[in-house]
């Protein structure tokens, strides 16, 4: 049986973005290693977005911060960005503190209707 894709190597979905799972605590010596990761996951896999699991980032404080600071910066210079998977409540509110923003897996991207929302057009209104 021939193949003409090598082997060993996993088939990958292109629509089905990358996961980076971020272990917790992360140390700052951790950072540079996994801004590299995400990086490498933007430039080789042709992705635009890197789901980074937050589920193990607990408790959340500064250093949390700071790695997902310099990781959506990291992607951003890479042409993506990432988004978040499983972010506890209290990292959510930490983040708005400082005034970052990020997509949270599951949540509508800005200027889309959430899932399963149709909008619909009353006869009566204006065209635009």
């Amino acid at each position: 049986m021939s193949s003409d894709r090598p082997g060993g190597l996993p088939v990958v979905n292109a629509k089905t973005p990358a996961v980076l799972v971020l272990p917790g605590p992360v140390s700052r010596d951790e950072v540079a290693g996994l801004c590299a990761a995400v990086r490498a996951l933007l430039e080789g896999g042709g992705q635009r977005v890197v789901v980074c699991d937050v589920g193990g980032l607990a408790p959340p404080g500064l250093g949390a911060v700071d790695l997902l600071a310099r990781l959506e910066l990291t992607a951003r210079r890479a042409g993506g960005r990432i988004r978040l998977r499983d972010p506890a409540p209290a990292l959510l509110a930490l983040l708005d503190l400082v005034g970052l923003r990020f997509q949270v897996e599951g949540q509508a991207e800005e200027g889309e209707p959430a899932l399963g929302v149709e909008e619909t057009v009353e006869t009566g209104d204006p065209a635009l």
